[in-house]
C-alpha cells in the first residue's frame, strides 16, 4: 500500500513538473513574440549584445536597472532626448535580449566592459552615460575603470553606495543554485497578470504609473527563467561590488549630475545620493521633490535638463 501511494505521489509530482516546464515555455515564448527585440546586436568578445539607436548629436548612453530592458528607457525618455541626441540604449548582459557575460551573474565592472565595447562598435568613442538605479552602478562602474571612454555621467536614483539591510529573502531563493531552479519555472509558469501589475506599480509608489508604460514595456518579459536568474544574481553580487567600487568615486574627472526622489522607497537617497554627490569632486545633486524611484517616466524633463546640464559641462552641447 505505501509503495503503491508513494508511486502515486511520485507520478503526481513528475506530471505537476511537467505540465509547470511546458506553461514556462509557453509563457515565454508569448513574451518573446509579443515583445521582440526592438534594434539591433553587437557581438562582444563573442556574447551578443542588444542595442536600439536613434537620433543625432552629441552620443548618450542609457543603462537600465534591475529587471529591465531597452523598452524602458524607449518608452518615452530615449526618443525625446533623440531629437538632439544620438541615443544608445542596451540591453544590460544577461537581461532583455543580450547574453551574460558570465554565469555567476555578470559584475558590474564586467557589464561596464561590455557596454563600452558595444557603443564603440556602434560609433560611440566617448559618450554620455546616464543609468538608472542598477544602471547607475554600472554608469559608474564605466567612469572608474574607463575614464577615457566617457564624457560626462549622469546617476538617476542610482544604487552607489553600502548598505546594511542585506538581500531579501525573494533574491536569497533565486539566487541559491538549487531552490532557484525549482522557483523560477513556477513564476514563469503561474504569475498572474494582476500580480505582475502590482508588482509594477509597486516600483513607482508614491507615483502613479504612466499609462500605456506596461503595454510597452513588455513585464512578461522579465519572468523568463533566464533573464530572472541573471536579476537575482546580479542583485546578491552587487552589495560586494558597491563596496569595492565606491572608494575610487573621487578618481571620476568628468561631469557628474545627480538626480534622486526624496520618496524613493528603493534606493534611499540618504545612503546613496548624497554621499556620491560627496565622494565626486564638482558633482551636482538635485533632489526631486515627492518623487519616488521611478523618474525617467515621472520626471522626465528633469532628467533631460540634468543629460543637457552634463553635455553642456563637457562641451557637448546639442
Amino acid at each position: 500500500m505505501k509503495l503503491v501511494l508513494g508511486l502515486s505521489i511520485l507520478i503526481a509530482v513528475s506530471l505537476f513538473w511537467a505540465v509547470t516546464l511546458w506553461r514556462a515555455g509557453q509563457t515565454e515564448a508569448r513574451a518573446e513574440a509579443a515583445f521582440p527585440p526592438e534594434g539591433q546586436f553587437v557581438d562582444v568578445a563573442g556574447h551578443k549584445v542588444h542595442a536600439v539607436v536613434m537620433g543625432s548629436g552629441p552620443d548618450l548612453v542609457l543603462i537600465h536597472g534591475s529587471s529591465g530592458n531597452t523598452r524602458d528607457m524607449t518608452f518615452q525618455l530615449a526618443p525625446k532626448l533623440a531629437e538632439r541626441y544620438r541615443v544608445f540604449v542596451f540591453d544590460r548582459p544577461g537581461l532583455g535580449y543580450s547574453d551574460p557575460v558570465s554565469s555567476d551573474g555578470s559584475t558590474i565592472t564586467e557589464q561596464a566592459a561590455t557596454l563600452v565595447a558595444a557603443a564603440r562598435e556602434l560609433g560611440a568613442e566617448k559618450p554620455l552615460v546616464a543609468g538608472h538605479s542598477y544602471g547607475g552602478a554600472v554608469a559608474l562602474a564605466w567612469a572608474v575603470h574607463h575614464p577615457d571612454d566617457i564624457s560626462g555621467l549622469i546617476a538617476l536614483s542610482a544604487a552607489s553606495h553600502p548598505w546594511d539591510t542585506g538581500l531579501t529573502t525573494y533574491y536569497k531563493i533565486l539566487s541559491h543554485p538549487v531552490l532557484g531552479r525549482i522557483v523560477m519555472p513556477l513564476i514563469a509558469a503561474y504569475a498572474t497578470e494582476e500580480i505582475v501589475e502590482r508588482e509594477v506599480a509597486a516600483v513607482f509608489q508614491p507615483d502613479a504609473v504612466p499609462e500605456g508604460y506596461s503595454a510597452h514595456f513588455g513585464p512578461a518579459l522579465t519572468l523568463r527563467r533566464d533573464q530572472t536568474r541573471a536579476n537575482a544574481l546580479q542583485r546578491r553580487n552587487l552589495l560586494e561590488e558597491i563596496e569595492a567600487l565606491s572608494p575610487r568615486y573621487p578618481e571620476i574627472n568628468v561631469p557628474v549630475e545627480i538626480l534622486h526622489g526624496s520618496a524613493d522607497w528603493a534606493v534611499g537617497l540618504q545612503i546613496h545620493s548624497i554621499p556620491l554627490r560627496d565622494a565626486v569632486d564638482g558633482a551636482n545633486l538635485e533632489i526631486l521633490d515627492g518623487k519616488g524611484h521611478m523618474i525617467q517616466h515621472t520626471a522626465p524633463e528633469a532628467v533631460i535638463d540634468a543629460i543637457d546640464r552634463t553635455a553642456a559641462r563637457a562641451g557637448l552641447s546639442p
